[in-house]
């Protein structure tokens, strides 16, 4: 087989696209009268980075700025940094993986709110790295109105991330998310002072952060820490500990070597909190 036919049938395979597509059918079969909603949002496209700026720009629409304008801004994204479609199947493989709510990947594609904030989000940083600034701060704030999730463009998030419920979340301008995080409802990764330097939070990989955690300021979150619900961090956290407390507080090791993955958010934390 030549070198060309090797790399269309490389290109050709795409698990993710196709699991979306496969779950698709399943709805149409299962469950007529959203045929529609499945079709104008899946099996009428022809790729998943096609089909993802339909279904986010459907629901970000608005009088002040229409799903078309939207979609055609994330086209030119996507033209600019095609990585964007290979992160976003990441999140959404992520999502389907750690989630257990989740069941089929068309439902986290179709409905999740957490998963939609993230994908606007990476064509919004890109919009603003490319100069386009007021069209992403617009998406910022739709973003936050639809998706309860507020998230600065000029923010840096890595790939495979699942943004559990959503509901909440806040980002600073120079926060930075590394690839793998696993974070729930309710956290703030806030900045301190009112000076444009870097005042923000910096996640590293695999990081588990639990529901309503606050973290603020320009600290490290050492690669797969984990840090529990309702803790409040201001200082560095060291890789592979467990923090939890208000402030929070080394109370031992992460319990796993993946805790993003793993989702356990108590082993351990009882012991301190009764």
């Amino acid at each position: 087989m030549s070198t060309s036919l090797k790399k269309a049938e490389i290109t050709a395979i795409d698990p993710v696209w196709d699991a979306v597509v496969s779950g698709a059918r399943q709805i149409v079969a299962g469950e007529p009268s959203l045929a529609n909603l499945v079709y104008s949002n899946i099996l009428n496209h022809g790729s998943f980075e096609e089909a993802l700026a339909h279904r986010l720009s459907e629901r970000l629409d608005h009088p002040d700025v229409s799903a078309e304008l939207i979609r055609q801004a994330f086209r030119d994204a996507l033209e600019m940094r095609p990585e964007i479609g290979l992160e976003s199947r990441a999140d959404l493989a992520a999502t389907l993986e750690r989630d257990p709510a989740l069941h089929k990947a068309v439902d986290g594609f179709l409905y999740f709110k957490g998963f939609h904030a993230i994908q606007t989000h990476r064509f919004a940083h890109q919009l603003w790295n490319s100069g386009r600034k007021d069209f992403a701060l617009y998406l910022q704030s739709r973003s936050s109105s639809v998706f309860q999730v507020d998230i600065n463009p000029a923010a840096r998030i890595g790939k495979g991330i699942l943004l559990d419920h959503a509901t909440g979340f806040v980002v600073g301008e120079t926060a930075v998310i590394g690839d793998n995080v696993s974070i729930l409802q309710g956290v703030t990764l806030g900045g301190t002072g009112k000076s444009e330097e870097d005042r923000h939070p910096k996640i590293g990989n695999g990081v588990l952060i639990g529901a309503h955690t606050v973290v603020l300021g320009n600290i490290k979150v050492g690669d797969c820490a984990r840090i529990g619900a309702g803790s409040v961090v201001v200082k560095d956290v060291p890789p592979r500990v467990t923090v939890v407390g208000v402030p929070a507080r080394i109370i031992g090791e992460a319990g796993t070597a993946h805790p993003a993955s793993v989702m356990d958010q108590t082993r351990g934390v009882q012991d301190i909190t009764g």
